[in-house]
């Protein structure tokens, strides 16, 4: 749950049901496997906030432009963020894919940092604990989870890809 909230995509969709397969087999404690994961994904949460905050702003400022990033769009972003940023935090913490990376934004906007400790332990609470009871009710069967979810987890990035190159083309449409 760290590595994936520290900005490396490895979905808490295989690994907290998988816990919950162990707690179903009588090997992990419920509250605790769901717990693991929650305060693993805060560490993971906080190195990536820290990217964000001691090396974000610089490198966006001076590489953004080439991803369609402009000061503008920074403004934009920052003002968004300080108006929004606690309940975005919170409620992206139960949204697969996005989850992984909102931290850096957050670091970015130079949000209160107990503050978003906070918002996202609480975030990413009902989220574990709704992964791991997953993880028990299906029991040996667990491993059917995967491929639905990493279905899911591809059409998000698909998605998001998309939405990427169209800003891409449509900025460069812009320049000319």
């Amino acid at each position: 749950m760290a590595i994936e909230s520290a900005n490396i995509p490895l979905p808490s969709e295989v690994i907290l049901p998988f816990g919950g397969y162990l707690v179903s087999t009588g090997q992990l404690n419920f509250f605790w496997a769901a717990m693991a994961g929650t305060l693993g994904g805060l560490a993971g949460s906080i190195i990536s906030y820290y990217i964000g905050y001691r090396g974000g702003r610089p490198f966006l400022q001076k590489y953004g432009r080439y991803i369609g990033f402009s000061q503008k769009h920074f403004i934009q972003a920052e003002e968004w963020f300080h108006r929004y940023g606690e309940a975005t935090v919170f409620f992206t913490r139960l949204m697969p894919v996005v989850r992984t990376f909102i931290s850096l934004p957050a670091g970015i906007s130079g949000m209160n940092f107990y503050k978003f400790v906070i918002y996202s332990f609480i975030g990413s609470l009902p989220w574990c604990f709704f992964l791991t009871y997953l993880g028990v009710k299906l029991g040996e069967n667990w491993i059917a989870l995967k491929p639905w979810f990493h279905r899911f987890d591809i059409l998000i990035v698909v998605v998001i890809l998309g939405g990427l190159i169209w800003l891409y083309v449509m900025n460069r449409r812009r320049k000319y």
